[in-house]
């Protein structure tokens, strides 16, 4: 402990337990509580109490209070489970009897500050993390503790009731793991005497028959599965596999619905999943008897399991489709088409009876929905999934939401009539659908598909979130049917798509809501970036109003939407540049007409989002080549930079560097060698020569009195990126004797300048504006001063420092105790101790 602390510590304590304070914040006591824990990691000797008697005298004194407040309370009962966490500490704090009084029964325990969910927390929380040896587990089962967390099992506060269960877990884990040398056997004699306790505690509550011990015990066996996969486990589940079997058939409802998680855990467990057969028959019977809503999570887990038997697997995949397939079958009388499912795992009048209910059908479908979802996200899968017929499942639901489908049979109606507009369903709907492009037999269906999904992006009804989610589905299947298109000679039927499209575009990006506008003009961007290249798509595009729309949302109301739009101007600017032949309609998206209006959006426009997004842009417009020769790059990257440097939005300015950076990449692969970017380079009298000409490029573009501007900004971020470019520049520029033979020219007039440009950045790091003197200004624009700075700055510490967090000093034990101080607000003294 520094000599500081040992000096706060005191006074610390003191002021926690004056009764005159009526608590304390609670972010700062914890920040106390994390110290200690570190401070104990690195000295778990006695010493520390023996060094430090105001920790005893503090627990003393808290102890000796008539009412103390919860929050100083359960500090204290934390405090005391990390110092005793040690052995040497727990028997020091055992001698002085402390432990009995902060955790006995005598202590707070029959207190009327009990009833404060904090003090119970900080019961469970002190004795939880004091339980690490054995001395901890014989005080905690001889003393009375464990009835206490029986009952806190139970406790009306979730927080208490989990920290709880995850006690007994680590009590139960520790007592075997540290007491036995052999693995036990389902005899009680063979499992220690706290182990004892808790297994009898977890089976007495399965056949208490009581809803709530039922359903603690398992969340228990649920939570100890998952964090323990030792072989003593399938010994304590041998001892209650029955009566849990008992309940998937039992109409214990809280029971039945931890159960799923319970066997997921124990699948997920080697111990379990390599068992023979007793356990899988289990799951079976659990995807057979739980209901539909209940065993989804199983049913998706046990899909995603690598070791798992296939037929296991294919069960929980067909209660997986089991909903869809009901939807497929419920949308024509007699039936159209084959369902998803040959037979099912469990009676399919569940599954239709939650459908045709208003409260359950939407829940169930998007819990199907979601979990199909996660296993089409997945690179492999070990079965098979119907995807055509999925397909044909998901364009029914869709149609049931936006009433376009009448359906003949009394299911469907009723489906039908509880999911019209239903946007939770459609969302959900629309996501699947994105997934499954290019799944094999899928493209069968896209007519349909696309017939489908322009009703949703036509329809007025279609909420934003809604019509975002069929823009990522069209964009998905555009894509891959334009590749297909390219392949097997189907270009009218793309073609068609393509222009009722763009039409339903024309009018969604003149909608009076915004959100509707922005993500019609994302989607255009994502058509752009993935069909640039198709000259059908290009000829589509520039022959219908929507790049015309999307140039006058330049200048919408809304800067979400003006900064969409640069990006999609943009990149259709993008496209006409990388067109093989001239534009359709003549040069009004050449380079310079682009880039002259988002340099004047850069230049005005009064909200951050346009501004980020230009120079977002005009980055991978330097980064793709498309600024032409390298004196027109000079002079483009020079009035971005000179307008950059003096926007108060530090995004900006950091997109800035970035673009400085690329620029530098550039200027130097066309001049330098061509094992560049910033790599050290020879000192060959080419290169040299290169290097010299990209000095003096840089310093015509102003370019390194931004980057040395930016050493001095008030926003950290922008002070890193500057260093790091300085750095690579100065590895690149000039090898080490070039530079110290520049110094030997004698003194230059720039030399007391630079000497004063070092003092200022080591000094002012954070200062606002770059200062400068009349005497000794700094030329920017000279190349041999700019390469006497590079070499006379040390960038290397000054790196170090901007690269350092304040967490030193915020987090330092000292500044911890002066927050506690601060917060207790006591008096004078104490606080001219703190500052």
């Amino acid at each position: 402990m520094t000599h500081e602390c040992s000096l706060l510590l005191p006074r610390v304590c003191a002021a926690l337990a004056d009764p005159r304070q009526p608590g304390s914040d609670d972010t700062c006591l914890e920040k106390l509580l994390d110290w200690f824990r570190e401070l104990t990691r690195f000295d778990p000797s006695v010493e520390l109490l023996q060094d430090n008697p105001c920790l005893t005298e503090f627990i003393t004194s808290v102890l000796a209070l008539p009412e103390p407040s919860p929050s100083i309370l359960s500090f204290t009962l934390r405090l005391a489970g990390i110092l005793a966490a040690s052995e040497n500490r727990f028997r020091r704090l055992q001698q002085e009897k402390l432990l009995v009084r902060l955790f006995g029964k005598d202590g707070p325990l029959s207190s009327a500050a009990w009833e404060d969910a904090s003090v119970r927390s900080g019961w469970v929380g002190g004795m939880r993390t004091m339980t690490h040896h054995q001395p901890a587990l014989r005080f905690l089962c001889d003393g009375g503790g464990m009835d206490v967390v029986f009952t806190l099992q139970a406790d009306p506060s979730l927080f208490v009731a989990s920290a709880a269960s995850q006690l007994l877990v680590h009590v139960l884990t520790l007592s075997v793991e540290s007491e036995t040398t052999t693995p036990p056997s389902t005899e009680d004699c063979d499992w220690p005497a706290c182990a004892q306790m808790i297994i009898k505690h977890i089976e007495d509550s399965l056949q208490s028959g009581s809803a709530s011990h039922i359903e603690q015990s398992l969340k228990l066996l649920t939570s100890l599965f998952g964090s323990c996969q030792a072989r003593w486990t399938e010994v304590l589940w041998l001892g209650v596999a029955k009566q849990v079997e008992s309940f998937l058939t039992e109409e214990t409802v809280q029971a039945q619905r931890v159960l799923a998680n319970l066997l997921l855990n124990m699948a997920r467990s080697p111990v379990f999943c390599d068992s023979e057969g007793s356990f899988w028959a289990l799951v079976t019977s659990a995807l057979e008897h739980l209901t539909p809503v209940q065993v989804g999570p199983l049913a998706v887990g046990i899909v995603k399991l690598c070791e798992c038997p296939q037929d296991v697997r294919i069960q929980a995949l067909t209660v997986l489709l089991q909903p869809m397939d009901c939807i497929l079958r419920a949308a024509s009388q007699p039936l159209e088409y084959a369902g998803l499912l040959d037979e099912s795992v469990s009676d399919p009048a569940a599954v239709e009876s939650l459908l045709s209910s208003r409260s359950s059908c939407a829940s169930l479908l998007c819990q199907t929905l979601a979990h199909l979802e996660e296993l089409l996200s997945r690179v492999y899968l070990r079965v098979d999934l119907p995807y055509t017929s999925l397909l044909r499942s998901l364009l029914t639901i869709l149609q049931f939401c936006n009433g376009f489908l009448s359906p003949a049979s009394a299911l469907g109606s009723t489906i039908s009539r509880i999911l019209i507009n239903c946007f939770r369903v459609q969302r959900s709907a629309l996501g699947v659908l994105a997934p499954l492009s290019g799944r094999e037999g899928c493209d069968t269906l896209i007519g349909n598909l696309f017939d489908v999904l322009l009703a949703y992006l036509e329809s007025l009804n279609t909420s934003p979130t809604v019509l975002k989610k069929a823009y990522q589905a069209t964009s998905k299947w555009l894509v891959l049917l334009q590749k297909q298109s390219c392949s097997n000679s189907q270009w009218q039927q793309t073609e068609k798509i393509l222009e009722d499209v763009f039409v339903v575009l024309q009018k969604r990006l003149c909608s009076p809501c915004w959100e509707v506008r922005d993500s019609s003009l994302e989607f255009l961007t994502v058509l752009i970036v993935y069909l640039r290249d198709q000259d059908e798509f290009r000829q589509a595009l520039l022959s219908s109003e929507v790049p015309r729309l999307a140039e006058n949302l330049l200048e919408d109301p809304e800067s979400y939407v003006r900064a969409s739009a640069v990006t999609a101007v943009g990149h259709l600017a993008f496209m006409t540049y990388f067109a093989s032949q001239s534009p359709v309609i003549g040069n009004q998206y050449n380079k310079e007409n682009t880039i002259a209006k988002l340099q004047e959006i850069l230049s005005t426009d009064p909200e951050g989002f346009p501004r980020r997004a230009v120079v977002n842009f005009f980055t991978q417009w330097l980064r793709e080549g498309c600024t032409g020769q390298l004196e027109d790059t000079e002079q483009f990257v020079s009035r971005v930079i000179q307008t950059v440097e003096h926007d108060l939005d530090w995004e900006v300015r950091l997109g800035g560097l970035e673009l400085v950076q690329v620029f530098c990449c550039h200027t130097m692969c066309q001049l330098g060698p061509p094992e560049c970017p910033y790599a050290p380079v020879s000192s060959a009298g080419t290169s040299s020569i290169h290097l010299d000409e990209s000095l003096q490029i840089f310093c015509r573009a102003k370019l390194l009195r931004f980057l040395f501007r930016s050493l001095c900004d008030c926003d950290k971020p922008v002070g890193q990126r500057a260093c790091n470019i300085l750095m690579g520049l100065r590895g690149s520029l000039y090898p080490i004797n070039t530079l110290q033979d520049s110094q030997g020219t004698g003194g230059s007039p720039a030399r007391h300048g630079i000497a004063w440009l070092q003092r200022t950045l080591r000094e002012g790091v954070l200062a606002k504006n770059f200062p400068t003197d009349d005497g000794n200004r700094v030329d920017f624009e000279d190349p041999e001063s700019m390469m006497l700075a590079l070499d006379t700055i040390n960038l290397e510490e000054l790196h170090d420092e901007l690269n350092q967090s304040s967490d030193y000093v915020e987090k330092s034990p000292q500044s911890l105790l002066q927050d506690i101080l601060a917060t207790v607000g006591t008096i004078e003294e104490n606080e001219a101790d703190c500052y």
